[in-house]
């Protein structure tokens, strides 16, 4: 017995010693990592007065400190950032959805700030200001010019000034001075500001008798699940019974908002993601805490590569519980999870705390930041090495490289022009020139601009400085050099320069060629100037592929049943 305390006694102190000696590595390692950042916060703060006092020119300091510090966390990932005082007012603007002014979003062009699109039934829309009204004054301060800084830096702080000033008070007036398109003088315009909320829905409707739509605006903000639940439950009342639900170019927003819109279609107690981090304290578990709305209404998710963060929550978890069917494209990838603390002055850092996992127990997360390529450079995580999951009734699904849709649709790409007509503002100043001659259009899923209008806006093109830049003539260029050097331009030069020619510029070629394009942008900022945002869905709509398949696909119910079913029945349906 003495034998057996004896030895009993010698494994307690045994471990003892060992409990201290790790806790004494801890404290080690701790003590180190609390001198290692203390000393670089040392050498930062050196350096940063060094420079000051003896660079050759004028230092500003603000800048300098915020380039470090912007660089610093570049190298983790591009979701941890720094918010300075002002940039923290954007920041919640973004989170609420709200804010107080006139309503209206600006843009920088021609060296001044103008109106880009006034908002439906909000100050700047009921004071008669239009898109393409230049904005000179407000209040009778000079809204033309602002201290004088690099390149794009200008336009940008030039119109961070004028959103800034023409923010205020809710009943507050202000007097803006707009230089309008067609009118000889300044006009002045008096407008009331108004607390603006901007609603996470820009357009839900009926598409057929049966079959209800709701567009989720870019972002999850604040109270947004109730904004989805009201529009959902009048879509029951117009007679929806399945209903489609578009989550393109919606990137994310607040994560809580996803677990309660999902919540809305599953039972209550369901898993819909977990996070994990560092900080093990911080992980959370969310689950569906409501009774739901509707479990058995069929139910569409139309998904894009621009689809990211919470709304890959959504989709992903409808997908992983078998609720809904997901059409589109293949999601953004974006599994972390970001937190915001406070800084001194004002400030905020927003960094990545977690990773987030839907019911199956997959991250979509597309690209690890930890391990980057020699040049810094990061890449997707490849298919091959993503890992099989599955979902509620066994479907597989995969996670890394975000989540792929039940029906794929190939994604039908934009010509090349189209971006550089809308990038300098052509489609944009010819559709201000007229909207001067037009008083009012047809309905949005009616109109269109005639032949003869086309002619005219080739006229105007034609008329300005337009470049646009040319993938096949950058790779033509690419080619031919390497033709040259690995010695094969002799033996097909002429094939070489018959190529060539079909390729060179040929601005009057292409703006008949992607003439269906183009008009279809051209109507779009159109329809937006005389029905708004709204307007501009409807319009959209009238030729979506997704939405049309969609929509076959909740009016078949037997296929409907089929993509939700186990693998050996699974069909998988690719529009080219």
């Amino acid at each position: 017995m003495k034998t057996k305390i004896l030895q009993l006694s010698i494994i307690l102190a045994i471990a003892g010693i060992s409990s201290v000696q790790a806790q004494n590595t801890l404290n080690k390692d701790q003590q180190q990592r609390y001198f290692d950042i203390n000393k670089n916060i040392e050498i930062f703060n050196s350096v940063l007065r060094e420079t000051d006092m003896f660079y050759v020119d004028s230092l500003d300091v603000n800048k300098v400190v915020r380039s470090g510090i912007d660089n610093m966390l570049n190298t983790l990932d591009p979701y941890t950032t720094y918010f300075n005082k002002d940039d923290m007012k954007e920041f919640n603007t973004q989170i609420t959805g709200e804010y107080a002014g006139i309503g209206s979003s600006i843009v920088f062009k021609d060296g001044k700030v103008a109106i880009s699109e006034p908002f439906e039934d909000k100050p700047a829309a009921k004071a008669g200001l239009k898109a393409g009204d230049y904005i000179l004054e407000i209040d009778g301060k000079d809204m033309t010019s602002c201290p004088k800084v690099e390149g794009e830096e200008y336009g940008r702080t030039l119109s961070n000034f004028v959103s800034s000033t023409l923010k205020g008070q809710p009943g507050s007036t202000i007097i803006l001075k707009v230089e309008r398109p067609g009118e000889k003088k300044p006009l002045t315009i008096k407008v009331e500001r108004e607390k603006i909320v901007i609603s996470p829905i820009p357009y839900y409707g009926m598409v057929s008798p049966t079959v209800g739509y709701m567009n989720f605006g870019p972002t999850f903000t604040d109270k947004s699940a109730q904004d989805v639940k009201n529009a959902f439950l009048d879509l029951k009342k117009q007679g929806m019974t399945s209903f489609i639900f578009d989550l393109r170019q919606n990137g994310g927003g607040i994560m809580e908002e996803a677990v309660q819109i999902v919540n809305m279609f599953v039972p209550k107690g369901k898993v819909v993601l977990s996070t994990k981090g560092k900080l093990k304290q911080l992980d959370r578990t969310y689950r569906t805490t409501l009774d739901p709305i509707d479990t058995e209404i069929p139910v569409a998710v139309l998904i894009d590569r621009g689809s990211a963060s919470a709304a890959e929550i959504v989709a992903g978890a409808l997908q992983d519980m078998d609720r809904a069917v997901l059409v589109g494209e293949r999601t953004f990838g974006k599994g972390l999870v970001q937190n915001t603390r406070e800084i001194p002055y004002g400030g905020g850092v927003k960094v990545t705390t977690a990773k987030y996992y839907i019911p199956s127990g997959r991250c979509i997360q597309a690209i690890d930041y930890s391990h980057r390529n020699p040049d810094g450079s990061v890449g997707r995580i490849p298919d091959s090495l993503t890992t099989v999951f599955k979902t509620e009734i066994g479907r597989e699904v995969r996670d890394g490289g975000g989540v792929s849709p039940d029906i794929k649709i190939e994604e039908e790409k934009a010509p090349t022009i189209t971006y550089y007509l809308a990038n300098q503002f052509i489609v944009f100043d010819w559709v201000t020139d007229w909207t001067l001659k037009h008083k009012k259009i047809g309905a949005p899923d009616e109109f269109t601009i005639s032949d003869e209008d086309y002619e005219d806006f080739k006229k105007f093109v034609k008329s300005k400085d337009f470049q646009y830049d040319r993938m096949s003539e950058k790779s033509m260029t690419s080619l031919k050099e390497v033709m040259e050097f690995e010695g094969y331009m002799k033996y097909a030069e002429e094939q070489f320069k018959a190529l060539e020619s079909m390729l060179v510029p040929n601005l009057d070629r292409d703006l008949e060629t992607f003439k269906t394009d183009i008009m279809k942008q051209i109507n779009s900022e159109i329809i937006r100037r005389y029905y708004y945002q709204k307007g501009g869905y409807i319009y959209s709509l009238k030729n979506d592929t997704d939405l049309d398949k969609a929509i076959e696909l909740l009016n078949d119910k037997e296929l409907y049943k089929q993509t939700l079913s186990l693998p050996t029945n699974k069909i998988e349906v690719v529009v080219d």
